[in-house]
């Protein structure tokens, strides 16, 4: 018999978990929604409550059940809740089968909680009266549908059930959100399976690259107690697919799902294959964080600075501007006779797009400072999650700005990610472009939440009449230069260039 123990995420009690519960049972299989102090009505709380509280709460929820040959636990932790249902399994790991992470990071021993908040805003009030020592007292909870973007996306969550959600949340206790999380070595050895919610932001591709890059956090995601799922939803699947959900919970327990690649096989990852199009050799000239690659004599020439997507980890090697894509990239455009640039830049985490936004201006202007460069003729390229850079530029593009390009690139922040209140939202800046041209490389075969953000800029391009040309790879993926037939993806690759290089020279 498989008992699953199911921990809600930040303001949500036990009832959150109701259709799932019931799915599991009819299943034939015991299920028990936890209910944590201060948060579900029949648990009030009794002094001080922190994040040991709500530990004490699931370990008490592992400890009721009997033991006996065949009882496996699976102890669910959704959003906040795989805080509290770590540290559980880290006290009784005898009594845990499996970890399951449903849509959220992976939290790590001495970090509170806190770290984990999307909110970018309300993760800096928190931590400012953490710093004063003000670990009591509530977090109001979310009022509005609306408000509820700001904790993860809402898709496929109907009227009703936001209504609900609303109804019931209950204040967060300070204490939950500000106490550091405690783990030994034990919980390392329980096997654990991912669950993503992809219209959260988050698929098994990019866990895959962040492993590919050589993050050595999730290094130990592509070991072999690890499964991940995906759920094509929002941020809340007990809500919006509880039937899928209660599947993919019972295959998990199962041992089933996808297994990672590790990043040692011998064969290269997808970032560093070679690039699909035979450029000529030009020599590279480092300069700080950019690399330039002039087309020998000829006086100042246009250029083209390429600005590579992310997060990649701060420990990655090679770095991006070393990449064959980048690198080939910036070839290409050197033999159309032009400079192209690569740079460098500190976009390692989703909190991090200020500081990148610091180092393609400073890139810019050391690009366009250089004698062999023509610094009113300067077109940029976004790639992947460094779309959302372009915003700015698209907003208030200088003079000098001739041409904007992208390729496969993310243009609206997934609400997970805490950038709604940002200014790196390019479907609302296009509407600012005016004449600046844009050209989009769009790959057919697109994840899905990335895709919708690419088709609400086309949507708001076409309405503030932008000038925008797309350039479609019909059977490309997402990083599709390495990924897909260069018979497929040279052509259009090719065109796209050609057609930045003619708005920097015409």
């Amino acid at each position: 018999m498989t008992v699953f123990i199911l921990v809600g995420g930040v303001f949500t009690g036990a009832d959150v978990w109701r259709e799932t519960a019931a799915r599991l049972a009819a299943a034939g299989r015991e299920a028990h929604a936890v209910p944590l102090t201060a948060i579900d009505a029949g648990r009030p709380a009794v002094g001080h409550v922190d994040l040991e509280t709500h530990i004490a709460d699931v370990t008490a929820a592992i400890d009721a059940v009997g033991e006996g040959p065949g009882r496996e636990i699976v102890l669910v932790g959704h959003d906040y809740g795989i805080h509290p249902a770590l540290g559980a399994a880290d006290r009784r790991p005898q009594r845990v089968d499996r970890v399951v992470y449903l849509d959220c990071g992976m939290p790590r021993d001495g970090v509170p909680p806190l770290a984990a908040v999307p909110d970018p805003a309300l993760r800096a009030r928190l931590a400012a009266r953490a710093g004063r020592g003000e670990t009591q007292g509530e977090l109001a909870p979310p009022a509005t549908h609306e408000e509820w973007q700001r904790w993860g996306s809402t898709a496929g969550v109907g009227v009703a059930a936001l209504d609900r959600l609303t109804a019931l949340a209950a204040p967060q206790p300070l204490g939950t959100l500000l106490q550091p999380l405690r783990l030994s070595e034990a919980v390392a050895a329980v096997p654990a399976t991912g669950v993503l919610c992809t219209r959260n932001g988050v698929g098994i591709d990019l866990v895959q690259r962040l492993v590919d890059f050589g993050d050595p956090v999730a290094a130990a995601l592509a070991g072999p107690r690890v499964t991940f799922f995906e759920l094509p939803t929002g941020h809340w699947p007990m809500l919006s697919c509880p039937a899928e959900l209660a599947d993919v919970l019972l295959r998990a327990a199962a041992g089933a799902g996808h297994r990672l690649r590790p990043a040692d096989t011998g064969t290269p990852p997808a970032h560093l294959r070679p690039f699909p199009l035979d450029v000529p050799e030009v020599p590279r000239d480092r300069k700080g964080h950019v690399d330039l690659y002039v087309p020998g004599e000829g006086g100042a020439r246009p250029a083209v600075v390429f600005v590579h997507g992310g997060p990649v980890p701060a420990a990655a090697r090679p770095t991006p501007r070393d990449w064959p894509t980048l690198v080939g990239y910036a070839r290409l455009a050197a033999a159309e006779g032009v400079v192209g640039a690569t740079l460098d830049h500190r976009l390692h985490d989703v909190a991090d797009y200020e500081r990148a936004a610091a180092d393609v201006t400073a890139a810019v202007e050391l690009v366009r400072a250089d004698p062999r460069v023509d610094a009113d003729r300067i077109a940029l390229w976004f790639f992947s999650g460094g779309g959302l850079l372009a915003a700015p530029w698209l907003a208030e593009p200088p003079a000098w700005l001739r041409c904007l390009a992208a390729s496969y690139p993310v243009l609206e922040p997934p609400p997970g990610w805490g950038l709604g209140d940002s200014r790196f939202r390019p479907v609302r800046a296009v509407a600012h472009a005016g004449a600046l041209p844009v050209v989009l490389l769009r790959a057919g075969r697109e994840a899905p939440g990335i895709a919708a953000t690419v088709e609400a800029f086309v949507a708001a391009a076409k309405d503030s009449g932008a000038r925008l040309e797309l350039v479609d790879v019909p059977h490309g993926h997402h990083g599709f230069e390495t990924l897909d037939p260069a018979e497929e993806t040279g052509p259009p690759l090719r065109h796209a260039m050609r057609a930045v290089v003619t708005r920097l020279t015409g």
